[in-house]
């Protein structure tokens, strides 16, 4: 068991966040409370002498009823307060030194998300954090051969997260790297250990 310590202010009620918890309390409080790493259960902490629960943080990705229920990706999803969230910028099948591995779109998709992956890990994430993806891929370019290449690691990540995250594909007529035949981008969120 550890301990931690979070300084949060409320004046009537308020939400404070600790260690992968959140604490409520109904006055001006400093929150203390042990909690034990990776246990989700509710603890009971004494908040300035204010008794309150904590309760686990996660993220919550949803397939609502009357929509579409899809292995590839989720339609909602809810990012807690106190999670760190990360923009990752426009990725495309490209090495190090900006030159296309290849004029194939499935090996540029697998490519785009080693970077996506590559650029997350920069930022302390991974794929099983992405929330949202946002993917473009050029007109012509054959879509189902760039999704089938990515989609064994992106269903993987999925897994890892309990649910797929959201997804948005748009065809476009051509993209800001000559050649380019696809691009991802991401939102992804961590929420505190």
């Amino acid at each position: 068991m550890r301990e931690a310590n979070h300084g949060g202010t409320g004046t009537s009620e308020g939400v404070a966040q600790g260690v992968g918890r959140t604490v409520s309390w109904g006055r001006r409080a400093q929150v203390h409370a042990q909690i034990v790493p990776g246990d989700a259960s509710p603890v009971d902490v004494s908040v300035s002498g204010v008794r309150g629960t904590v309760v686990g943080m996660e993220i919550t990705r949803m397939q609502p009823d009357g929509l579409v229920v899809s292995p590839a990706f989720s339609h909602v999803a809810v990012v807690p307060a106190g999670a760190t969230t990360i923009y990752l910028g426009g990725q495309n099948g490209v090495d190090a030194t900006g030159a296309l591995v290849s004029d194939d779109v499935a090996e540029q998709a697998v490519r785009a998300v080693e970077n996506a992956s590559v650029a997350l890990a920069a930022a302390g994430a991974s794929l099983a954090d992405v929330v949202q993806w946002s993917v473009l891929v050029v007109a012509d370019a054959d879509l189902g051969a760039a999704y089938g290449a990515i989609a064994p690691r992106l269903a993987q990540a999925g897994a890892v997260a309990g649910a797929p995250p959201l997804v948005t594909a748009a065809r476009v007529v051509g993209l800001g790297v000559p050649g380019a035949l696809i691009e991802v981008s991401a939102v992804a969120a961590v929420v505190p250990l």
